[in-house]
């Protein structure tokens, strides 16, 4: 009888000893997919920051794309001596107009003076600056009296010149591929950048199409 009760208490002690075992291995089972949770929603959140980061670089490239840093806002208001003053411009010099371009920031919408109003023809041309900056596309504008040895007005799209303006850094003898062209009135232009910018004085240029009498 006392090696029954004996036998039986071992038994139980046994298994009391396998369960304490098993529960732990589970414990240890729960705490490892624990574990391997939080370190798989760590990486995701790493990746989701790691994507936002490359969203804001891509935004901020984006943004370089547009920058007109290397623009010359302002000018001496020197012209060529061939540029033919505009004998009754719709908008006089000293007069005011709202700029309805977007050549830089801040100009859209700006009150500009009109510093001058000359008749010529104007073009979007492309180039690459001598500079070895990116090469620009359909910059708007340059004259007709702002070409070397240029011929006679208009030229067609697709016809190379060399360029005689400042208007951007790298500009001034770079060779161009006419865009298109228009006859027109073109106006040099002060105003002050809605955005709060400096103000940009005799600036080249604005067409007539590019503005809009103040109400």
């Amino acid at each position: 009888m006392k090696n029954k009760k004996l036998l039986i208490g071992t038994v139980l002690f046994i298994s009391a000893i396998l369960l304490a075992a098993c529960g732990g291995g589970n414990e240890d089972t729960s705490q490892d997919q624990n574990e391997e949770t939080n370190q798989e929603e760590n990486q995701e959140n790493v990746n989701m920051e790691s994507g936002s980061d490359e969203n804001t670089e891509s935004e901020s490239g984006s943004d370089e794309n547009m920058d007109h840093s290397g623009m010359n806002h302002s000018s001496s208001g020197e012209v060529p001596d061939t540029l033919e003053t505009a004998a009754d411009p719709s908008y006089e010099v000293e007069s005011q107009a709202i700029i309805e371009s977007d050549h830089m920031e801040g100009m859209q919408g700006a009150e500009a003076t009109i510093d001058g109003a000359y008749n010529t023809t104007v073009y979007t041309v492309s180039y690459t600056p001598t500079n070895g900056g990116e090469p620009v596309e359909d910059h708007k504008w340059v004259i007709h009296e702002e070409l070397e040895n240029p011929g006679e007005a208009p030229l067609e799209p697709g016809t190379e010149v060399t360029l005689d303006a400042s208007h951007m850094e790298g500009m001034d003898g770079a060779t161009a591929e006419i865009d298109s062209a228009e006859e027109t009135t073109v106006y040099m232009v002060s105003f002050t950048p809605t955005n709060g910018g400096e103000e940009v004085s005799n600036h080249k240029w604005v067409t007539e199409s590019e503005l809009s009498p103040v109400e």
